[in-house]
């Protein structure tokens, strides 16, 4: 039997080491989604903070561990998420902070790294070409190099969000949790199958870029070509061997969903809960439109993960005609 990086003792003793502004985050139903998806939604809202997104949870813990080590600088890849959040969290502690960032990074993201005084590096190539520098740039400078998801603090920063979600009332029976390197899925994951078993575990991943979800499904780590998905914050196409391993452990389910079903999702969470994200936020309404079926007449919670958004492409995706339901 497999034995899991993570631990629910170190989860709960992660939280003290996070700021509060990112804990017990809002948990709310939103019934206005309900007819139009045909099951009760509740939305776990992990936007409404300085770096609007759940990646500070992991970062902060980062941080913290790597200040009281004696730490001074650290670099990381980012598609600009765990960039802004471990510039934010590196800034409070004296940690000098350098980000590798693909070019084609949305500029709102790029911006704001750079508005939180982290150094910024782009790369013509994908988020995996960015892993590579980042780790180049360690090696060579002899600085720590933060990987999301690899570093199983990031993991554990996350699964904070488990933590609250156990202790939820009224009850769920399922979570939907967008995947991309897995330290979400893995972290909530985790504390739910020990707290509250009976919930379902379904991670979404888009369609375009598809490699944990065909991992998760092979049991092996399945690479992939280059990635075509307006989910940049997902998009990596070579999982962690490790954290596969996590994620076999704890999730029930793995689905792959369409390009036009994540803006159908936008759309949504913008018209009923009064909601601007970006599109890794709408991968779990996505996985309800695309099987209604599955979810009728159950309670949902989705995380609703980040609203770091390119606002000139978010209009151009809301005004797109959304086609019918499959």
């Amino acid at each position: 039997m497999r034995e899991t990086r993570l631990d629910t003792a170190r989860i709960r003793a992660a939280r003290p080491m996070i700021d509060p502004m990112f804990l017990d985050t809002p948990l709310f139903p939103c019934p206005a989604l309900e007819p139009h998806l045909g099951c009760a939604v509740s939305v776990k809202l992990e936007t409404a903070n300085p770096v609007r997104s759940f990646k500070a949870r992991g970062t902060e813990l980062v941080a913290s561990l790597l200040a009281d080590g004696g730490a001074r600088a650290v670099v990381c890849a980012s598609a600009g998420n765990l960039g802004q959040a471990l510039a934010w969290s590196g800034r409070r502690r004296g940690l000098d902070v350098t980000v590798v960032a693909p070019r084609s990074a949305p500029a709102a993201k790029l911006d704001r790294i750079r508005a939180l005084d982290a150094g910024l590096e782009l790369v013509d190539g994908d988020f995996d070409l960015a892993r590579a520098r980042a780790a180049a740039m360690a090696g060579h400078d002899g600085i720590r190099l933060v990987e999301d998801s690899l570093d199983v603090e990031t993991c554990e920063g996350a699964a904070t969000i488990g933590l609250e979600l156990a202790g939820a009332v009224p009850s769920y029976d399922a979570v939907l949790i967008a995947l991309g390197g897995g330290a979400l899925a893995t972290g909530v994951g985790h504390v739910l199958k020990e707290l509250a078993p009976g919930v379902e575990v379904i991670c979404v991943q888009p369609l375009g870029a598809p490699a944990m979800t065909r991992s998760w499904r092979r049991r092996r780590v399945v690479t992939t070509g280059p990635t075509r998905t307006i989910a940049d914050g997902v998009a990596g196409r070579r999982p962690i061997p490790v954290v596969l391993d996590d994620l076999l452990l704890v999730a029930d389910d793995a689905v792959l969903v369409r390009e036009e079903s994540i803006v159908a999702g936008l759309r949504m969470l913008l018209d009923h809960a009064g909601l601007v994200v970006e599109p890794s936020a709408a991968l779990g309404v996505a996985a309800i439109l695309e099987d209604r079926e599955r979810f009728a007449g159950r309670h949902v919670v989705t995380i609703v993960c980040g609203a770091n958004v390119d606002m000139d492409a978010y209009r151009r995706w809301i005004g797109a005609p959304i086609p019918p339901p499959p």
